[in-house]
């Protein structure tokens, strides 16, 4: 493929990320135009703006994604349940949850997933729900690849690798640990690499690490993501 096919090619792997305290109506308008322009799959911003996002892409197949329970990932269900509920009411077609980690990690495992189970139920089987593992945090890949596992198990659509509010985001190490989980489980769940990916060369690393692992027919947009704020924004 020439540049330009690679471009391409990444642009249709995109979630178009602006989630900054900064964010208002103008820059949410400027970034769905530039989705539009690039063509990518989704743009992912705060609940408040989803509804302003579903205006601006009316007339585009592009989806709408925001987050809920971010970035720390310690709400209580009905806080996320309530943020869920008026963003599917706005019009989102993607949730992307932080998994509660913390509690996870100090042992409160049941409690966690069930979060997750819960929120699978409440968005329905039409509606993505994209699961935040906070990998860099984590920082073990044994235990990436245990909840991996049991994310699939409660319900998750998509395993995410950050936030990309912490230090540490996405690593190819943790991406090629939760593609081998989903491969392993034989589950129709897909991988949303995000967290630090910034230029051209760090996306094609985890576009070929998916395909290496998952096989290239199965890196789509229905199975693949990459979450940036600035990669199409500075090759376009």
């Amino acid at each position: 493929m020439v540049i330009k096919d690679i471009e391409k090619k990444i642009f249709s792997l995109l979630d178009l990320t602006s989630l900054q305290d900064s964010d208002n109506a103008a820059s949410i308008a400027a970034l769905c135009h530039k989705a539009e322009e690039a063509h990518v799959a989704a743009v992912c911003v705060y609940p408040l703006f989803v509804r302003e996002a579903m205006a601006h892409l009316a007339k585009s197949t592009i989806k709408v994604a925001t987050v809920v329970n971010f970035p720390r990932g310690d709400e209580a269900l009905d806080v996320i349940s309530t943020s869920i509920r008026q963003s599917l009411a706005d019009g989102a077609t993607e949730i992307d949850m932080v998994f509660p980690y913390k509690h996870y990690l100090q042992g409160k495992k049941s409690n966690a997933l069930h979060k997750v189970s819960a929120c699978k139920e409440l968005v329905g089987k039409d509606i993505l729900l994209k699961v935040i593992l906070e990998t860099g945090v984590i920082d073990n890949l044994s235990v990436i690849e245990q909840l991996s596992y049991e994310l699939i198990a409660a319900g998750a659509d998509f395993l995410k690798t950050s936030t990309g509010k912490v230090s540490v985001g996405a690593t190819i190490e943790a991406a090629a640990v939760m593609l081998s989980a989903i491969k392993s489980s034989g589950a129709k769940v897909g991988f949303k690499a995000s967290g630090g990916i910034r230029t051209v060369e760090q996306a094609l690393q985890y576009i070929r690490l998916a395909e290496d692992i998952m096989g290239v027919e199965w890196v789509t947009s229905e199975h693949f993501r990459i979450g940036t704020s600035g990669l199409c924004l500075s090759a376009l």
